[in-house]
């Protein structure tokens, strides 16, 4: 029973902050420090929660996916309307951050999951909320994306490889940086994270096959990713509610209070 509610509470956490600009990592550290994994395969934990993640953002915007979709492959005839721009610069914006996963994996991996490290961009991103809320020219809608600024999103979203960065964070931050208004910002950074947790998902999930789970471990997984996939889709749909009227600082003195709390109980 035990090992059931610590899966649901790890499902609960990654859903949660996959999607909220607070850092997934930063809460994990947290979490790994007073629960013990209810499997032996972190491995296959790991891509379990996150392909449940990615299902939840992919159902969430399924129709605009499909829309953006057809748009995209018509744009090959030379009808580019701005569904199809859109598609575009999703893909544009997905280069900087997997070339860097691909070249940086290992220096990531090994280098930067450190406490300080965490805590450090926890406090850095939370500023930049600060300063980037007050920006007051935030009028463009996703469709009044450029090039270049899909470009510096892309850029922006390769920092969250660094540990306490936090994917959605930075992409949001980025584009209330370029005008955006701030839910289209949100959205905007939701559909750019699809190719990016799909990619890392897709690179494990061959690894989960050779992991030999027996059932009872197979069952705990399940659990996990129902409430990763339940969380992460009520996320979204609630966060973009909420950022229709309300401020992001809030996050902002969250992370700041993350980082003092990450580096009482690691340091």
């Amino acid at each position: 029973m035990i090992d059931c509610i610590i899966a649901i509470l790890f499902g609960l956490i990654q859903g949660v902050t996959e999607f909220l600009p607070v850092s997934s990592s930063g809460h994990l550290l947290v979490a790994h420090k007073f629960l013990n994994l209810p499997i032996d395969n972190e491995l296959a934990f790991d891509v379990v929660l996150h392909f449940a993640t990615f299902l939840a953002v992919f159902l969430y915007f399924l129709k605009d996916i499909i829309k953006i979709l057809k748009s995209w492959v018509k744009s090959f005839s030379g009808k580019i309307d701005e569904s199809a721009q859109l598609g575009w610069q999703i893909i544009l914006a997905t280069i900087p951050a997997a070339t860097a996963g691909y070249f940086l994996e290992d220096v990531i991996e090994n280098k930067l999951r450190s406490v300080f490290i965490v805590a450090l961009m926890l406090f850095v991103v939370a500023i930049l909320f600060i300063i980037f809320e007050k920006i007051k020219n935030k009028q463009k809608e996703i469709s009044a994306i450029n090039w270049k600024e899909a470009l510096i999103i892309g850029f922006a979203q390769s920092l969250a490889l660094i540990p306490g960065t936090s994917r959605s964070g930075i992409t949001i931050i980025a584009g209330l940086g370029i005008g955006l208004k701030r839910e289209a910002a949100v959205r905007f950074s939701f559909l750019l994270s699809l190719p990016i947790i799909m990619g890392a998902s897709l690179k494990k999930i061959p690894q989960l096959f050779d992991a030999g789970l027996n059932n009872y471990e197979f069952s705990i997984l399940l659990i996990a990713f129902c409430a990763s996939f339940i969380s992460g889709w009520l996320t979204i749909k609630y966060f973009l509610r909420f950022v229709k009227r309300h401020s992001l600082i809030s996050f902002a003195w969250y992370r700041i209070a993350l980082a003092i709390i990450v580096l009482l109980l690691f340091l």
